[in-house]
């Protein structure tokens, strides 16, 4: 079972995210708290962790969308 990355919340004052640069590609092994994706908040860039062990298995947001908070922004599997 997989784990869904959703596009999180990085200051208070945020309301959504684009996603700048993937740091691993679909089919990269992923450990939780390793860079996964550059995000550009309303105030700055920012890294985003991986949240879970894992095989990044889909990327739903390319390199350049814009998502609200909460979004699937990619998929972590097994």
């Amino acid at each position: 079972m997989g784990v869904d990355v959703v596009m999180p919340r990085l200051s208070d004052s945020m309301e959504e995210g684009t996603v700048l640069k993937w740091l691993v590609a679909v089919g990269d092994e992923v450990k939780r708290g390793a860079p996964l994706v550059e995000i550009e908040t309303d105030k700055a860039n920012m890294t985003y962790d991986a949240d879970a062990d894992g095989v990044l298995s889909e990327v739903v947001a390319q390199e350049g969308d814009t998502l609200a908070i909460g979004e699937v922004i990619a998929r972590i599997g097994e």
